[in-house]
């Protein structure tokens, strides 16, 4: 009998989608988590202290493997591309999101967390990388209704406004950041992710030194136990799988991540910080999800 002979080039394309799905859903799954774990962090770390203590420590990680493999450090406009990822994906939006996340529930900032795709779709439009449709513009309309339904009268009131929105900038910075990220030369996710790291890092030192936190290591098991996680998990491994998976799909299908999210999100905090998650927040977040779907994934169809 004689045996078929397979595609190399087709075999290791089908490899590399499965190894990009992969990378795909750790990002999902791991950042379902991140934002309880932030919020145990910020129950005994300043919020920037521990935003710069975690990607510090998350940094010095990469760059031992970026040593131990011998990645080159790239320069000229890739070496330019990799530190301003860094500065609009981890050290401006992580200030904002840690800062927010000392009164805002986990389970909220995870839901406006969702406008991210639709955001960074209308960047990648602005940025010429994929083209403009309506439906998208109306999907963002029907995203933010969500939010503003399930917080009811909730902001500038129990709802603190100022931390509200600056979750939002987190969001949109974010968004651009990942967009300017496709119009610089591809580098190795480790390398990226070792300047990134550090730049995000710095940029919260010295925030955190303007704004005159006590930096000291946590004192509490709990502390510790969600440091860690965000340092090799919430970190090492998520951004390696996000950047592994920025280099082989659009900035708009990668940041699709953000609409699974929400889920994982929702039961640990549920679990772990008995959040309250109301009718009304489930609706809003329903009309949320749905605003994304029609702006983002639906488009991506035709």
């Amino acid at each position: 009998m004689e045996r078929t002979k397979q595609d190399p080039v087709r075999s290791n394309a089908a490899g590399r989608d499965a190894l990009t799905l992969l990378a795909f859903l750790a990002v999902v799954i791991l950042g379902g988590s991140n934002a309880v774990a932030v919020r145990f962090s910020n129950f005994e770390l300043p919020p920037f202290w521990g935003a710069a203590l975690r990607f510090t420590a998350a940094a010095l990680i990469f760059w031992i493997i970026v040593l131990l493999r011998r990645v080159a450090l790239p320069r000229g406009r890739a070496l330019t591309g990799a530190i301003i990822y860094g500065a609009m994906t981890v050290g401006i939006p992580y200030a904002f999101l840690y800062w927010g996340l000392v009164t805002i529930p986990a389970s909220l900032a995870i839901v406006m967390l969702t406008l991210g795709p639709l955001v960074t779709y209308l960047f990648a439009w602005a940025h010429h990388q994929e083209t403009f449709r309506w439906r998208s513009i109306l999907g963002a309309v029907v995203a933010f209704a969500g939010i503003l339904f399930g917080l009811g009268t909730g902001i500038g009131t129990t709802i603190p406004l100022l931390p509200f929105a600056g979750i939002l900038f987190a969001v949109i910075i974010s968004a651009e950041g990942t967009v300017l990220y496709k119009t610089f030369p591809g580098n190795d996710p480790l390398m990226v992710n070792a300047l990134a790291l550090s730049t995000g890092a710095v940029i919260l030192l010295v925030i955190s030194l303007v704004a005159g936190e006590t930096w000291h290591l946590p004192g509490n098991q709990a502390t510790w136990i969600a440091y860690i996680y965000l340092v090799i998990f919430g970190s090492v491994v998520m951004f390696y799988s996000f950047v592994y998976v920025l280099n082989r799909w659009t900035a708009s299908a990668t940041s699709y991540s953000m609409l699974l999210i929400p889920v994982a999100t929702f039961l640990v905090a549920a679990w772990l910080l008995d959040e309250q998650i109301t009718l009304r927040f489930l609706a809003g977040s329903v009309l949320v999800g749905f605003g994304v779907w029609l702006g983002a994934i639906s488009q991506a169809k035709q």
